[in-house]
């Protein structure tokens, strides 16, 4: 059974990967409506993975006895200066994702839950992955600067995401 703080701890990650998934959807939104097709197609995918982060935490909370509580998911931002921007902005998110995975590794340990511990390795390693990911686009962006040709070959590049 899961130590009450470690539960409540594992509830608001998997609320906070929903947050996650719902906010790479308004991504791919944003880059539908600039007809940037491989680029929306890249943050649906980010948004399928981050749900399916979701799942795997809601499997473990059962897996160890307990119920998910979901909450209430707040509306995430919807538009933005630029595809630069976009990237930007999940780069921070995924860093804030990070921290939070770190704080769960934190309080497993505190309250001496090492299953949860070595469950919450392999997200900490998916961060890593994810931060990475998402920079190399934003560096990408950068060097494209203001290249509408090098937009274009970008978005043909991550329409193939698989």
């Amino acid at each position: 059974m899961l130590n009450d703080h470690v539960y409540d701890g594992l509830n608001k990650q998997v609320n906070a990967e929903i947050f996650s998934a719902y906010f790479y959807l308004s991504m791919a939104t944003y880059f539908d409506s600039m007809n940037l097709n491989g680029f929306a197609h890249w943050m649906r995918v980010q948004s399928r993975e981050e749900l399916s982060h979701a799942m795997k935490l809601s499997r473990y909370v059962h897996d160890r006895g307990r119920q998910v509580l979901l909450g209430s998911i707040e509306a995430p931002q919807s538009r933005w200066q630029s595809p630069l921007a976009v990237f930007e902005d999940a780069y921070k998110h995924e860093q804030s994702i990070s921290v939070q995975y770190d704080r769960l590794v934190e309080l497993s340990n505190e309250h001496r839950d090492h299953a949860t511990g070595v469950f919450l390795q392999w997200f900490l390693t998916e961060q890593v992955e994810e931060e990475a990911s998402v920079d190399n686009m934003a560096r990408k962006l950068r060097l494209i600067g203001e290249s509408i040709s090098g937009l274009f070959m970008l978005d043909r590049e991550l329409a193939g995401r698989q």
